[in-house]
């Protein structure tokens, strides 16, 4: 049976690949179009089911509230430079920048949810809602990855 730390897992490595290919792209081109996109669906199908289903329920406790708060709080700043990202042009070079700023903050987060936030988590959580959160996370983020967010996409 998977937990809900394997299950978030899988995304965090999609995440740091789409992040780190991003960086290698120049220009308006056809490939950084593509990789901005892919990062920007796969975090938000990421966040919106983590969420739901590993933070909500951390947050029905004291000890997880923290936790909860910090990781809610980068979410919303990881959201704000997707946000800029998508209102800047591709060609500029202030984009580059930005998306350098965004790859360090997902970096950063994800690093801090492995080695503390997942540690701390074990803790409150029981082993049975450990994988019944797994298969609701999965399932939720399953379907945002098929919503697809290319309508908030500049072409």
């Amino acid at each position: 049976m998977t937990t809900i730390f394997e299950a978030l897992r899988e995304s965090h490595e999609i995440q740091r690949d789409l992040a780190e290919k991003l960086l290698q792209t120049s220009g308006d081109s056809p490939g950084r179009r593509e990789l901005f996109k892919q990062l920007k669906n796969e975090l938000f199908a990421h966040e919106t089911a983590e969420d739901r289903y590993f933070y909500i329920p951390l947050m029905m406790t004291d000890p997880g509230l923290n936790i909860t708060r910090h990781a809610l709080a980068e979410h919303h700043e990881m959201d704000e430079m997707i946000e800029e990202l998508t209102e800047t042009e591709f060609s500029s070079p202030s984009w580059i920048a930005i998306a350098k700023k965004l790859s360090d903050k997902v970096h950063h987060h994800l690093k801090e949810e492995e080695h503390a936030f997942f540690q701390q988590a074990g803790k409150i959580l029981g082993d049975e809602q450990k994988q019944a959160l797994a298969d609701q996370y999965k399932t939720e983020y399953q379907r945002y990855k098929e919503m697809k967010k290319d309508i908030l996409v500049k072409s």
